[in-house]
């Protein structure tokens, strides 16, 4: 498959073909995909949020008022659900979200996202992420002869601490080791922008089935 390379200041591009990346026919691993993408945000739930039962309220003890002749609607708590400050009925207690996915199907999800994008031309290869000064307006500029518009993901592997620091301060750009890049990843952003390295790092991740 063939991809754009850029040079590493982004001002001079060419088409050159990839072997090793992932090709496809038809809908094969588009379920497998929506699935990981799934249980990848699930997994990535807390689960702590939490509601008290009338049970549970402090409060509420004694009965309001007798309960007959006042005139009022009969009342056993003020802690009832009908009441300001009473418990939530069948409110959210904690849980587990997470979901257990086959390496296989992981794998599957990964290599069809990857096909996806990059037959879509939204992948684009830069020779290396250089930051010398580690100026944040140096990055935004590369970025911008590249991916002038959207949500930008850069992954390298590693990336240099001088290239995530001056970075980290462009509110469109995100980062990505190529070893912990996922499905989700793929799917989010607008342009994706690979280095070299890291895309030799992804290929092998598909090559070897570890993703």
């Amino acid at each position: 498959m063939k991809l754009t390379v850029f040079s590493s200041d982004g001002t001079t591009s060419r088409e050159q073909d990839f072997a090793g990346l992932p090709t496809f026919e038809g809908d094969k691993g588009i379920q497998a995909l929506k699935e990981v993408i799934v249980a990848i945000n699930a997994n990535n739930r807390q689960g702590t949020h939490s509601t008290k039962t009338r049970g549970e309220v402090r409060g509420g003890g004694k009965k309001p008022w007798r309960q007959k002749g006042t005139g009022r609607a009969r009342a056993g708590s003020i802690r009832s659900p009908l009441w300001v400050g009473g418990g939530v009925v069948f409110g959210p207690k904690p849980r587990d979200y997470s979901k257990k996915i086959n390496a296989k199907v992981k794998a599957l999800a990964f290599s069809r996202a990857l096909f996806d994008r990059a037959s879509a031309g939204e992948i684009a290869v830069i020779e290396k992420f250089i930051a010398e000064t580690g100026k944040t307006k140096g990055v935004n500029q590369i970025v911008g002869r590249i991916a002038p518009a959207g949500k930008v993901l850069l992954v390298d592997a590693p990336f240099a601490l001088g290239t995530a620091r001056a970075a980290r301060n462009i509110d469109r750009v995100y980062l990505q080791e190529a070893a912990k890049l996922n499905p989700v990843d793929l799917a989010k952003y607008k342009k994706i922008i690979v280095s070299t390295k890291a895309l030799e790092t992804i290929i092998a991740r598909i090559n070897g089935g570890k993703n």
